[in-house]
């Protein structure tokens, strides 16, 4: 066993409910932001010595936050930053990440939840107004977090589809855009996934088309034209518009979400489904390297991120076997955001970091949008997703004026759609727009 030169029943760090790594990783924080060198340097040699990527959840969740706050210290974040996203693009495989997203869906409905939302709220939406006007085409424009689901979301969607419509209206033709933005697939990778739908969908009788617009560098830039909606769709009364944004709204910045939800009103959609992390105060890169800034803003974003990230390590450990190859490549994709949102300046390296709350959503969209309140159709799926997991920790919560500013709050700042909660604990946020 190995032995430190300090007395861990002197150390109120150590105690018995053994959560040592969140108490001294928030004081290895506080010792940044008071710019405690000596401090500093004795937490991180600490932390070095009990972190471990192959250890317990304790262990594993210091390792990665070792990391952020080594390169924070020694502002080498930009450049480490940089080496992990070249490794994970080299080492991008199809196989290995399908059956590592295949895995995390059949032990946890993390990606799931928002999947089973979505797509029954869409195919509600599709159904009700192709009763009363006969539309036989529907796009659905995905902007979404598809680097790290694979579009899995939409076979289960077709086949939901190809089994209603052969009741109520005739099957469709069916047209998916997806966007990507800055993190692009591989041209093998894409290759990939738009024949296994175009197969999939064959195989229930959906007319289908897939096109992939890869590497966008600003989703706010994204026009009409781009998405073909001019063309086919803008004068077709046989069309609907459907976007599907699972994710994919984090990774734009604060100051631009508005532009994008601009944009995505302009394409006059018929329903807008929108999946986020429920989280806050990390917003914008934690990094302060201003000398004369006093206040507490790291400590106040590390917190945050800390909070949020403790929740989804206890959960991989709960959802996977000890040993997992699948729960070791979640953690290891983590491992840059949390990188990302504690020592990187530059704006190009903060791809996945900026979570607000369902009520912050909820009042950007309702600058543009209705909300559509979730059918009991629609909950009902969610909750029979859910029923297959552990039902002790899952669970589902509808909005409640407690999720708002204040009890007393006007209508622009109440909270719209649905939480998957884990330990009590609302996790990811579900809503529909029109």
């Amino acid at each position: 066993m190995t032995s430190y030169p300090w007395n861990y029943s002197d150390d109120p760090c150590f105690d018995d409910d053994g959560k040592w790594a969140t108490k001294l990783l928030m004081e290895c924080a506080r010792a940044i932001n008071d710019r405690d060198s000596s401090k500093i340097q004795h937490l991180l040699w600490m932390l070095n010595e009990l972190a471990s990527p192959y250890g317990d959840s304790e262990q594993r969740l210091a390792s990665y936050f070792l990391q952020a706050l080594f390169c924070n210290t020694t502002q080498t974040g930009e450049r480490c930053y940089r080496t992990l996203k070249s490794v994970s693009e080299k080492n991008q495989s199809f196989d290995s990440a399908r059956k590592m997203i295949l895995k995390f869906q059949e032990v946890s409905p993390w990606t799931t939840f928002g999947h089973v939302a979505s797509n029954a709220a869409i195919l509600e939406a599709f159904l009700e107004t192709g009763e009363e006007n006969r539309k036989k085409k529907l796009h659905i424009i995905d902007i979404s977090n598809n680097t790290s689901t694979l579009c899995t979301q939409w076979p289960t969607f077709l086949e939901s589809l190809a089994t209603k419509t052969s009741v109520h209206v005739e099957t469709p033709q069916v047209k998916l855009t997806i966007v990507l933005v800055k993190e692009s697939l591989k041209g093998s990778v894409m290759n990939e996934i738009c024949q296994r739908m175009e197969k999939f969908a064959r195989l229930m009788r959906v007319p289908f088309e897939i096109n992939m617009i890869n590497g966008v560098e600003h989703l706010w830039m994204v026009t009409k034209e781009k998405l073909g909606v001019v063309e086919e769709e803008e004068e077709d009364d046989e069309a609907i518009i459907a976007v599907n944004c699972a994710g994919g709204l984090r990774g734009v910045e604060k100051g631009k979400r508005g532009n994008v939800i601009g944009m995505l009103k302009s394409l006059n959609p018929r329903i807008v489904t929108i999946v986020e992390e429920e989280g806050g105060g990390s917003g914008d890169s934690c990094i302060t390297r201003n000398d004369d800034d006093s206040d507490d803003n790291f400590v106040k974003c590390f917190e945050e991120c800390l909070r949020f990230y403790k929740i989804y390590f206890d959960m991989l450990e709960e959802s996977f076997a000890t040993i997992s190859n699948e729960k070791l490549m979640l953690e290891r994709e983590c491992s840059r955001d949390i990188l990302s949102v504690l020592s990187c300046n530059d704006n190009n390296s903060s791809d996945d970091h900026r979570r607000e709350r369902g009520v912050e959503w909820s009042m950007r969209f309702r600058e543009y949008f209705t909300p559509i309140n979730l059918s009991d159709d629609v909950v009902d799926d969610v909750k029979a997703l859910i029923k297959r997991y552990n039902r002790s920790r899952w669970s589902l919560m509808m909005p409640s004026s407690s999720l708002s500013s204040s009890s007393s709050s006007s209508s622009s700042s109440q909270v719209e759609g649905i939480y998957l909660k884990w330990s009590d604990e609302p996790v990811l946020w579900a809503s529909a727009w029109k």
